[in-house]
């Protein structure tokens, strides 16, 4: 019951207060990030699967500005974010305007975060149950270790969660959420990238040329 009705109820009554109440906070960051981004906007928007692989556009507040080189190339990231823009990363403030695509039922408040597109053909098939719910602002795998634990890692937590979604654990996650923000724990700011399908790319590769010495012996 708690799955197939009540989720949604308390997804669409939170999100909704919540845009209201946090309104003049997400107004006032907006303007920040709109003068530190040097014209780039204050929003960021990015298409994501959603539940059952359903393509929508996550928005989150952008934190880097759009400056190029000389060849009209971006910049590295770590060039390109902002004071403003790190400070919204550190606190997950950039995080919020997600409660809109809460409200609209693109995502949950709680589920596995969405991730890019293109990493859905190396989902192996017990990772693609993570699409069996829809994608949370916050999640199981966000509230033990979030950027600091492996891709593996992190997708065997979004299916333990798919498999034991529940009231109590929603709102342990909640708890920890709240406190890990508070704490800044697991949170990194100007952080390397680490695509998931080009470490498993070169994990396969890396088999199939163990696999070609071995024949060969």
């Amino acid at each position: 019951m708690y799955k197939h009705f009540f989720k949604r109820a308390i997804d669409i009554a939170a999100s909704g207060g919540a845009l209201i109440v946090l309104s003049p906070v997400l107004a006032a960051v907006a303007l920040w990030l709109h003068f530190a981004n040097k014209g780039a906007g204050a929003f960021f928007f990015q298409e994501r699967p959603g539940r059952g692989g359903r393509i929508f556009r996550v928005v989150k507040f952008k934190s880097m500005n759009d400056l190029r080189d000389a060849e009209g190339n971006p910049l590295p990231d770590r060039e390109r974010i902002t004071t403003p823009g790190r400070f919204v990363r550190s606190t997950s403030l950039d995080e919020l305007p997600q409660l809109w695509n809460v409200l609209r039922g693109d995502m949950s408040l709680i589920g596995p975060r969405p991730l890019l597109p293109r990493y859905m053909p190396w989902y192996t098939e017990r990772e693609q149950k993570r699409h069996d719910v829809r994608p949370g602002i916050t999640g199981w795998a966000q509230v033990n270790g979030r950027n600091l634990i492996s891709w593996d890692k992190k997708l065997e937590l979004d299916v333990w969660y798919v498999e034991n979604m529940s009231f109590a654990t929603d709102c342990r996650i909640i708890m920890r959420t709240i406190r890990n923000v508070l704490k800044k724990e697991g949170v990194v700011a100007d952080k390397k990238e680490n695509y998931l399908d080009i470490e498993r790319m070169n994990k396969k590769s890396r088999a199939e040329a163990l696999n070609n010495i071995d024949n060969q012996h």
